[in-house]
């Protein structure tokens, strides 16, 4: 990779040049922003053929496509041979070619450049990839970057860091942070992405989290090699760890706790295998026994093991290798011999506690409006405030509606009573919950002034039942109401 005396120069250019996520999608347009993630180039090539520099970037990172040698010193002016020697792109004939994808990516408030291996796919050629071959942005990192909690803390670590990803992300609002990974060239371009954005960022060699040894965090993001594949069946290190079944994943459950500071998350995008009648959510629960961990885990998928063999060796570059029958076939033997019967896909947000854990795990295909960090953030301040509660301490105390709470009804027109009532979220996890005339009531009437049992005792009047009854009865539901963001 380049050398540091480079980077400033690099740094300067990409600037100049403006490029940024949103000057890129201005240059290709929505059609040929959309074909490229269909990973089409032919009509962001269309719209880059005028010229400047940001066309210069965009043609020579993302579309990979050679360019000329002039127009290539104009972007980059006396970086090429630097970039050549670095490995970085190849210059001959007059053309240049990039060996790696220089990608700007950024959130709402910031905009960086990701150091990575280029786009594989493009315009259908497939081809088995490198082993060593490091991911750019992707569905998961973007899922793990909106999962994450994003609030102040002092040490963080991005635990199989890849490009730097979630790194990028966790120097914004953490003192200190550790990236580690085990796959050299991604050791190199997490190092080169954090120097080419400024980030003072620890890169550590190792494996999970051997390189943090003794060390404890407030906050630890990772997209692991999660892949679940028979053993020594390694194709692509960012994705397949060479341990069996979903054991990369449980390792990381169960030593979490070691390197945790009190109150500290554990954030894991993965996936976990469904055995043949054995409920997940009892299989994953014995990860979490005997652990100080608060556990929300959300299965976002559940896919059949055919299904999940294309996935992956399609992932890899092999749908059209000569032994592709015999690699779906042994996989498939594998998954059997395990009594594997369907693989899901989810996300765990572990919290260290002294307190008696809480542990919820549930399956959530609904929609999810993104971020999704806050909720995690905001569902651990709930069940603080839940945790050893008793029905008559949480009745004497006053709840708001969720900002984000509607209400529909659902009858005939004109009708005296709605058939069925529903609330419903519109951050985060989107949850939707039917409730009765009490339970609407109680929602509608929560305004932080009245508490959850003054609010039951007029109800019981305007009802006529009985108060003691209605409390009785109710304190269940506004537990409920509570610990799932209803009620705050």
């Amino acid at each position: 990779m380049l050398d540091a005396a480079h980077v400033p120069a690099l740094r300067s250019a990409l600037d100049r040049a403006g490029f940024t996520v949103d000057a890129v999608y201005a240059l290709l347009g929505d059609d040929a922003h959309r074909a490229l993630g269909r990973n089409q180039t032919v009509p962001a090539l269309r719209a880059t053929r005028g010229g400047g520099d940001l066309a210069t970037l965009v043609r020579l990172f993302a579309l990979q496509v050679p360019v000329d040698r002039s127009r290539a010193d104009a972007a980059l002016p006396g970086l090429v041979d630097a970039l050549a020697a670095a490995g970085m792109v190849v210059a001959s004939g007059g053309e240049v070619r990039a060996l790696v994808d220089i990608r700007p990516y950024g959130d709402e408030d910031h905009d960086w450049w990701i150091i990575c291996d280029p786009t594989s796919g493009l315009d259908g050629r497939q081809s088995p990839m490198d082993p060593s071959y490091v991911l750019g942005i992707s569905e998961a990192s973007s899922s793990l970057a909106q999962l994450t909690v994003r609030e102040p803390v002092g040490r963080a670590l991005d635990l199989g860091t890849g490009c730097g990803v979630q790194a990028m992300h966790l120097a914004q609002h953490a003192r200190e942070v550790v990236a580690t990974d085990v796959n050299p060239r991604a050791l190199a371009m997490a190092r080169l992405t954090a120097a080419l954005n400024d980030a003072d960022v620890d890169v550590r060699d190792g494996s999970l989290f051997d390189p943090v040894a003794g060390e404890t965090f407030d906050l630890i993001a990772t997209n692991p090699p999660f892949v679940i594949s028979p053993p020594g069946s390694q194709v692509l290190v960012y994705r397949d760890s060479g341990m069996p079944g979903d054991s990369v994943v449980r390792h990381l459950v169960e030593n979490a706790e070691t390197h945790l500071n009190d109150g500290g998350w554990c954030q894991i995008l993965a996936n976990w295998a469904h055995h043949d009648d054995v409920d997940w959510q009892a299989d994953l629960g014995q990860w979490l026994d005997g652990r100080p961990l608060d556990a929300w885990i959300l299965q976002r998928e559940l896919v059949d093991p055919a299904a999940y063999v294309e996935m992956w060796l399609a992932d890899a570059g092999l749908a059209t290798s000569p032994d592709y029958t015999q690699r779906y076939d042994a996989w498939l033997d594998w998954f059997a011999s395990e009594r594997i019967e369907a693989i899901g896909f989810g996300w765990l947000s572990l919290r260290k506690t002294s307190a008696t854990p809480v542990h919820r795990l549930e399956e959530w295909t609904g929609e999810i409006a993104q971020p999704v960090g806050p909720a995690v953030a905001a569902w651990g301040r709930r069940i603080d405030q839940l945790r050893g509660t008793s029905d008559d301490d949480l009745l004497g105390r006053t709840f708001r509606q969720a900002v984000d709470l509607v209400q529909e009804t659902r009858g005939a027109a004109g009708a005296d009573d709605p058939e069925s009532i529903v609330v419903r979220l519109q951050h985060g996890v989107r949850r939707t919950r039917q409730v009765d005339t009490v339970e609407a009531g109680l929602v509608g009437a929560s305004d932080g002034d009245l508490t959850s049992a003054q609010i039951l005792d007029a109800l019981a009047s305007l009802l006529d039942r009985d108060p003691a009854e209605l409390r009785q009865r109710y304190a269940g539901s506004v537990r409920e109401l509570v610990e799932e963001g209803f009620l705050v």
